[in-house]
């Protein structure tokens, strides 16, 4: 496993033009978008209430998720939940879960409206528009909770893959009773990669998705029972992905 060295904010957007990825930890995180632990707290209740995954064409039952949509407006800086809508990706994509309408529960309005939530996605938006202009971002978001039912989690069981957006945003939530879940991000198109652990609440992993591609290796409990609560966050120019 390689050591990284996280980025402040002012560093993250000079990374992911260098590398394809760069790694915000919490201490950073929080204070820039004028949050504190116990608001973040409040934000991360809301992962015991993530339904399952109804979709997972593996034969688990090990994943659970919520899904919402938004968009950003760059210019006027203005933030606004779409109605709701399925979640999408070709089988370029995810040869595993593509080529279909996939709908989830939306996250819960409460959640939609904390100042934390608002603040993470006008934030991240504002600053990826920074390195790839753009007059509007559609943003997904997906709140995952991977739990070791049946003794193994999968947080990426279509494997090493891209998203098919503009950017990734990954924000580690909480690792409760596990081991594995190691984060690998690779060259697209060459031979380069690291491979690390996220592993403090509220850390967060930008990804330039046309340059890189990424997956989590399987976690298993080191107790009775364990869970990788993460928000992943995706960032696409000139519309949503569909059909």
């Amino acid at each position: 496993m390689h050591a990284i060295t996280p980025h402040t904010i002012d560093q993250a957007p000079e990374a992911l033009r260098a590398q394809g990825w760069a790694v915000v930890p919490p201490d950073v995180l929080l204070p820039w978008l004028k949050q504190t632990p116990a608001d973040a707290g409040a934000v991360h209740a809301h992962w015991h209430d993530l339904p399952p995954d109804a979709h997972l064409r593996d034969g688990g039952h090990y994943r659970f998720r919520r899904h919402s949509c938004f968009v950003y407006d760059t210019a006027s800086a203005t933030l606004n939940q779409t109605p709701h809508r399925a979640h999408w990706q070709p089988v370029t994509y995810n040869a595993l879960h593509g080529g279909f309408e996939r709908w989830f529960e939306p996250v819960a309005p409460e959640m939609a409206a904390h100042p934390l939530w608002q603040a993470l996605l006008r934030q991240l938006g504002g600053l990826l528009a920074t390195i790839r202009p753009v007059p509007a971002w559609y943003i997904e978001a997906h709140p995952f909770r991977v739990d070791t039912t049946g003794g193994i989690g999968r947080p990426t069981p279509e494997g090493a893959h891209r998203d098919g957006v503009d950017f990734v945003a990954v924000l580690m939530l909480e690792r409760h009773g596990i081991k594995g879940g190691e984060t690998r991000v690779f060259e697209a198109d060459g031979p380069h990669g690291v491979r690390f652990t996220l592993a403090q609440p509220w850390s967060l992993l930008l990804l330039d998705d046309a340059r890189v591609i990424h997956e989590s290796t399987p976690i298993q409990p080191v107790a009775e029972h364990g869970w990788r609560d993460t928000l992943v966050l995706t960032f696409r120019q000139g519309g949503f992905q569909g059909p």
